[in-house]
């Protein structure tokens, strides 16, 4: 049967109807401009529009425009949030627009160990390339330890605010809950001590004997005799890579506590939460004095003859390892 040339016509324009609307689809839900996982950053304040001219300058799409439209039929309205995304190979524009939508972005990572110094925080963000801006070198005991996440192109300036809000809102937490009669009077002296107990043992389960036995001391008005006191001033908290000299034992300061009583003027590196609670929920001890074991632990006793004796056994087995 021979078709009238009205449904010749008709048949035309169907078909091609439906190729628009394929090739519409395809330039959508087909695969972008994307053979290797890329990094794309959309930065703060962009709006779409500036993404896909950007997304096309990338040679990522073809077509700013027809992504835009594509965009505005098809892809919803939820706005676009700025970070660093992960385009990966095949990826077409419709799940590229997910993307930015659904803000799924790449977390980076910087850790601050329990017990570094604020001069070693300043030269890891320093360090790490993917941040932007200068800091000054942070407030001894001002940053949390912890492992914090940073976008690419964030500033050095806010992620520092961000560890030392966090040493803050947990401080605000763990005062109020301490136990009566410690030997601090206050959230400063608390971080005073706290960093002298994380420099002086890395045993998790010493935190509490270590803050008992140096509030017993703060609280007989002893000497507290904290070795890593006397490096403090003359490292800021760096490894002194020697022994520590008779001479230095002896020096005048306001952080040697070998030639001063009481807590020194300033925390000597930045605690952990442990050692913080330790300080705010010490040991009840009567030990007095501590001195190195041989296993990386110590040995703990409440007077000096006891110490010594202590002593006599840690030289003598330095001795034995060959050491001075």
């Amino acid at each position: 049967m021979k078709l009238k040339a009205g449904q010749i016509a008709a048949t035309l324009l169907l078909v091609l109807a439906l190729g628009t609307v394929g090739w519409f689809a395809s330039g959508w839900y087909g695969s972008a401009n994307i053979s290797d996982d890329t990094p794309f950053v959309v930065t703060s304040g962009s709006t779409l529009t500036s993404v896909a001219r950007d997304l096309e300058e990338k040679k990522i799409i073809d077509s700013s425009d027809g992504f835009l439209l594509r965009a505005k039929l098809l892809g919803g309205d939820a706005p676009i949030q700025a970070g660093e995304f992960s385009l990966t190979a095949g990826m077409s524009p419709s799940e590229i627009l997910h993307a930015f939508q659904s803000g799924d972005v790449i977390r980076r990572f910087v850790t601050i160990p329990e017990g570094m110094p604020s001069i070693l925080v300043y030269e890891r963000l320093m360090a790490e390339p993917l941040l932007t801006g200068e800091i000054p070198v942070p407030v001894e005991g001002s940053v949390l330890p912890d492992t914090y996440d940073f976008e690419r192109g964030e500033s050095r300036t806010k992620l520092l605010a961000r560890m030392q809000v966090a040493m803050r809102n947990y401080l605000a937490e763990a005062w109020p809950k301490r136990k009566p009669d410690i030997a601090v009077e206050s959230i400063e002296e608390a971080i005073i001590l706290a960093s002298i107990v994380e420099k002086e043992t890395g045993i998790a389960s010493e935190r509490r004997m270590v803050a008992g036995l140096y509030s017993n001391r703060v609280k007989d008005g002893m000497l507290l005799q904290a070795d890593p006191t006397i490096i403090y001033p003359m490292t800021r908290g760096k490894p002194l890579g020697r022994q520590i000299r008779k001479s230095e034992i002896a020096a005048i300061n306001d952080y040697n506590t070998y030639s001063m009583i009481g807590l020194p003027k300033g925390p000597i590196t930045n605690p952990g939460r442990d050692s913080i609670a330790a300080v705010l929920d010490p040991e009840k001890t009567d030990a007095r004095y501590m001195v190195a074991d041989g296993t990386g632990g110590h040995d703990f006793n409440k007077d000096y003859a006891g110490h010594q004796a202590a002593v006599d056994k840690w030289y003598a087995i330095r001795e034995a390892r060959g050491e001075r």
